[in-house]
């Protein structure tokens, strides 16, 4: 296995290590998270989102033995928080009974976590180290449904000790943290030998099963539980089945006795296994036991619905022991080029708080707010709540935000545009912003949203233009013209086709805007723009002309009309009546009567009212604005929205920052005229948001501005108040806090064409580069490619002339030399 050490970020002491709960698990697969003192927490691997469960035993054990006999045995964890100290019957924390390290330090830069664990009364040394391979561009390899924990044994002292690890695992198949249909569950040795890349390997652990649990039930699986390598493996398929807690005492006594575990038989319908594994380590050594975690739960559902979907990983391979057979043998490549993929980002020039924010937000991608079913398509929930997922459908208006999918796997993103328009979008051009499933129900959600009807259509550009995949845009543009064109139709967003949006807008804030707003008027802006340059490669001048004079003559309006001097305003227009609504506009949540709407914008200065213009500036388009009242409206939105301290603001609505935090609101009224009942969320701060604008500041060259609200936001999430990989918005691991990755794209002026081959920097300096089928960096020596292929003709550099690339195809490893 690769000795490598791991790039590190950032490190967590103390009180920090509170909320800390590292995803670990593949895209799609669900997930066990590595706590902030190293304990497994919130097993979210049964198909659905499961906030604060955990198996009844679940932890791993150190034992040593030093040469004059002394024995120390501690859970292989840093101490309890005091908030965790008092409940009904004492402390309620996970494992509150066992001894453990006096002192933990948390260094991370995910996807890796390692916790390093000293006390004075262990003669070793305990670095546990957790991870699952992230490789961008390769979906498949950072798919796998495996839970890597390896445990760093260094023995300072002058005399070999001995050393024993062992993990724990109560065989919970049947619960999922919201239902119990445990019965019949069994545990049973499991061992295998397997090719590694440099020599042949062992796995000997245990297979955790079910004979009751039915077959098609959600919760039915198999989890697996193994060392590799073991020197002097021992295995436990049952504790004793005792009471008062004196199963728990019966493994410690067994445990402690001479580092190995005897066989219990056990009759409980959840029986615990056991693995241990003994070595000596010499004096100033360091011995590294590897254990793997897996999972196998194939029944997946449809989202709120009994339909069946499955799993694509679940696809793979039989079940849990056979997902770590597979997955071992790879192991120490796939942690190599994770490894390279880590050390590459945080080499470059980045500002620290940058690649914080886009490096820990891409676990998302991991959590169960996504899935992939067995065809490989992507689908995302918006988040997670703590029990099952937060609005279903990858929903399109929240889903516009993020730049993780197009930039580091675009095979995600690429299947994210399928769905929205081969199948969720009608024959009339309607997209419903929420996909139904099975797939044949895509549609029935039959409501429309302008901003993510109208982002699709960039985001469709984007990723072709990234991509260079002309068969994409060939096979969709059908779909894309008949979504345009449902801006125009009869009481629409823009039926009179004057390049304004003032028809009945339902958007991301859950209601209808009524009338001309800086919000939707950007995204119809940047869809205009994206399409009129699809329309005119596919051959449709016409309608290319038409896209070109709608853009100027919105654009225009839009800086005459709704610029009040500071920001953009919203012009609330009414409807004469409901019935000059057209269907499929109006969703149940916005103003009962849209002749009298309230929940509306109106003079508010909004955080994200120039989304459009920062995914058009994403996707290579200029400014889609007068440059000077992009600059302004951005900077009165920090001067008017940005908070610093919570104390005496009021929020009737979700609370996700508090006391001393600062923090940027999602709307402001400097100049009064609120509205009665302003749209739901004006008083709330959601970090997607906030990252919009900081990503909209930086393109405007206003970059310390921009850093700074990227500072505030990963201030709140410190570990001691919040999580550092869980940016909450509607849920946990919510979709839109992705948009952090467009601050790497802006900060270094990156831009690809993959149609043309041509890659320019704005910027100069060592930099991160992905396109979604390529990665790699830039210095001083030349571009190189670490994963993927590129397609390269040119490469523009600041003040220097363009370099022509002969050899126009660079495959992994490759470079383009300056010199």
């Amino acid at each position: 296995m690769t000795t490598t050490a791991w790039p590190l970020l950032r490190t967590y002491t103390g009180r920090q290590l509170r909320r800390i709960a590292l995803p670990l698990g593949g895209i799609g697969t669900g997930t066990v998270s590595f706590g902030g003192r190293g304990n497994l927490r919130d097993w979210e691997i049964v198909n659905r989102p499961a906030k604060g469960f955990h198996p009844g035993t679940a932890f791993f054990a150190i034992r040593t033995e030093s040469a004059d006999g002394v024995v120390s045995t501690r859970a292989a964890e840093g101490p309890l928080d005091l908030s965790d100290y008092e409940g009904a019957h004492g402390s309620a924390a996970q494992n509150h009974g066992l001894p453990r390290f006096r002192e933990a330090t948390f260094g991370t830069a995910y996807p890796f976590a390692r916790l390093s664990l000293r006390d004075d009364d262990v003669p070793v040394e305990l670095a546990v180290e957790a991870f699952t391979p992230f490789v961008p561009t390769d979906v498949e390899a950072s798919s796998w449904p495996v839970a890597v924990l390896r445990f760093a044994v260094t023995n300072p002292t002058d005399q070999p000790v001995t050393v024993s690890l062992a993990g724990s695992l109560e065989n919970f198949i049947g619960r999922d943290g919201t239902t119990d249909v445990a019965e019949g569950n069994y545990n049973t040795t499991a061992t295998g030998s397997m090719g590694g890349e440099s020599q042949e390997m062992r796995a000997d652990g245990v297979l955790l099963r079910s004979r009751g649990v039915s077959l098609d039930a959600e919760q039915f699986g198999s989890i697996a539980l193994a060392v590799l390598d073991g020197q002097d493996v021992t295995r436990r398929t049952g504790w004793a089945d005792r009471t008062w807690g004196d199963s728990l005492l019966d493994f410690w006594d067994d445990f402690s006795a001479d580092g190995r575990l005897d066989e219990r038989i056990s009759e409980s319908e959840t029986p615990i296994a056991s693995v241990a594994d003994r070595r000596t380590v010499a004096a100033g050594a360091t011995e590294r036991f590897t254990f793997l975690l897996g999972w196998h739960f194939p029944n997946r559902r449809a989202w709120e619905k009994p339909d069946h979907v499955g799993n694509h990983y679940t696809t793979l391979v039989d079940d849990a022991w056979a997902a770590i057979s597979r997955f071992a043998p790879q192991l120490e490549t796939l942690e190599r080029r994770t490894v390279a993929f880590v050390s590459d980002f945080l080499a470059s020039d980045l500002p620290d708080q940058v690649k914080e924010a886009a490096l820990f937000n891409l676990s998302t991608l991991r959590t169960q707010t996504v899935f992939r079913t067995p065809d490989g398509r992507f689908f995302g929930w918006e988040g997670c709540s703590d029990r099952v997922g937060s609005c279903f459908g990858s929903c399109t208006h929240v889903w516009n935000y993020e730049q993780a999918t197009p930039y580091l796997f675009g095979e995600i993103a690429r299947s994210l545009r399928e769905v929205e328009f081969a199948h969720a979008t009608d024959e009339q051009g309607l997209m419903s912003f929420r996909v139904g499933l099975p797939l044949q129900e895509a549609q029935d959600w039959r409501v429309a949203a302008a901003d993510g009807q109208l982002g699709c259509l960039v985001k469709l550009y984007r990723d072709w233009r990234l991509s260079g995949d002309d068969e994409l845009l060939v096979n969709l543009w059908p779909a894309a013209r008949r979504a345009l064109e449902f801006c125009w139709i009869e009481g629409g967003w823009d039926a009179d086709r004057d390049g304004v949006m003032e028809g009945c807008q339902h958007n991301t804030m859950d209601v209808e805007y009524y009338g001309p707003n800086p919000q939707m008027q950007s995204w119809y802006l940047a869809a205009l723009r994206a399409s009129e340059e699809m329309a005119r490669y596919q051959g449709d001048e016409k309608l290319g002309d038409e896209c070109r004079r709608l853009f100027d003559q919105g654009s225009a309006w839009m800086d005459e009309h709704l610029f009040n001097g500071e920001y953009y305003r919203h012009e609330i227009r009414p409807p004469a009546s409901a019935d000059d609504v057209a269907p499929g506009l109006r969703e149940s949540m916005g103003a009962a009567d849209p002749t009298h709407p309230e929940l509306q914008l109106g003079d508010g200065c909004l955080v994200d009212q120039l989304a459009g213009q920062y995914l058009a500036r994403i996707a290579g388009f200029d400014s889609l604005l007068d440059t000077e009242h992009v600059r302004t409206t951005l900077a009165s939105i920090l001067r008017h929205n940005r908070l610093e301290g919570f104390h005496g603001h009021f929020n009737h609505m979700r609370s996700y920052v508090l006391g001393d935090e600062t923090a940027v609101l999602m709307c402001s009224y400097p100049r009064g005229n609120r509205p009665e009942r302003p749209f739901p969320y004006f008083s709330e701060v959601m970090t997607g948001f906030e990252h919009i604008l900081a990503v909209g500041l930086i393109q405007e060259g206003l970059v310390d501005e921009g850093l700074r609200v990227i500072s505030d936001i990963r201030a709140r999430y410190d570990g001691e108040r919040r999580n550092p990989y869980d940016e909450a918005e509607c849920g946990h691991h919510y979709a839109r806090a992705m948009a952090s990755w467009g601050a790497v794209v802006a900060l270094t002026g990156f831009d690809y064409d993959g149609r043309t081959g041509v890659m320019r920097f704005a910027t100069s300096g060592t930099h991160f580069w992905s396109t979604g089928n390529a990665f790699g960096t830039l210095d001083t020596d030349g571009l190189h490619v670490r994963e993927g292929s590129l397609f390269l003709t040119s490469l523009s550099l600041p003040g220097a002339p363009p370099i022509a690339v002969t050899a126009d195809t660079l495959t992994a490893g490759s470079t383009l030399p300056f010199h």
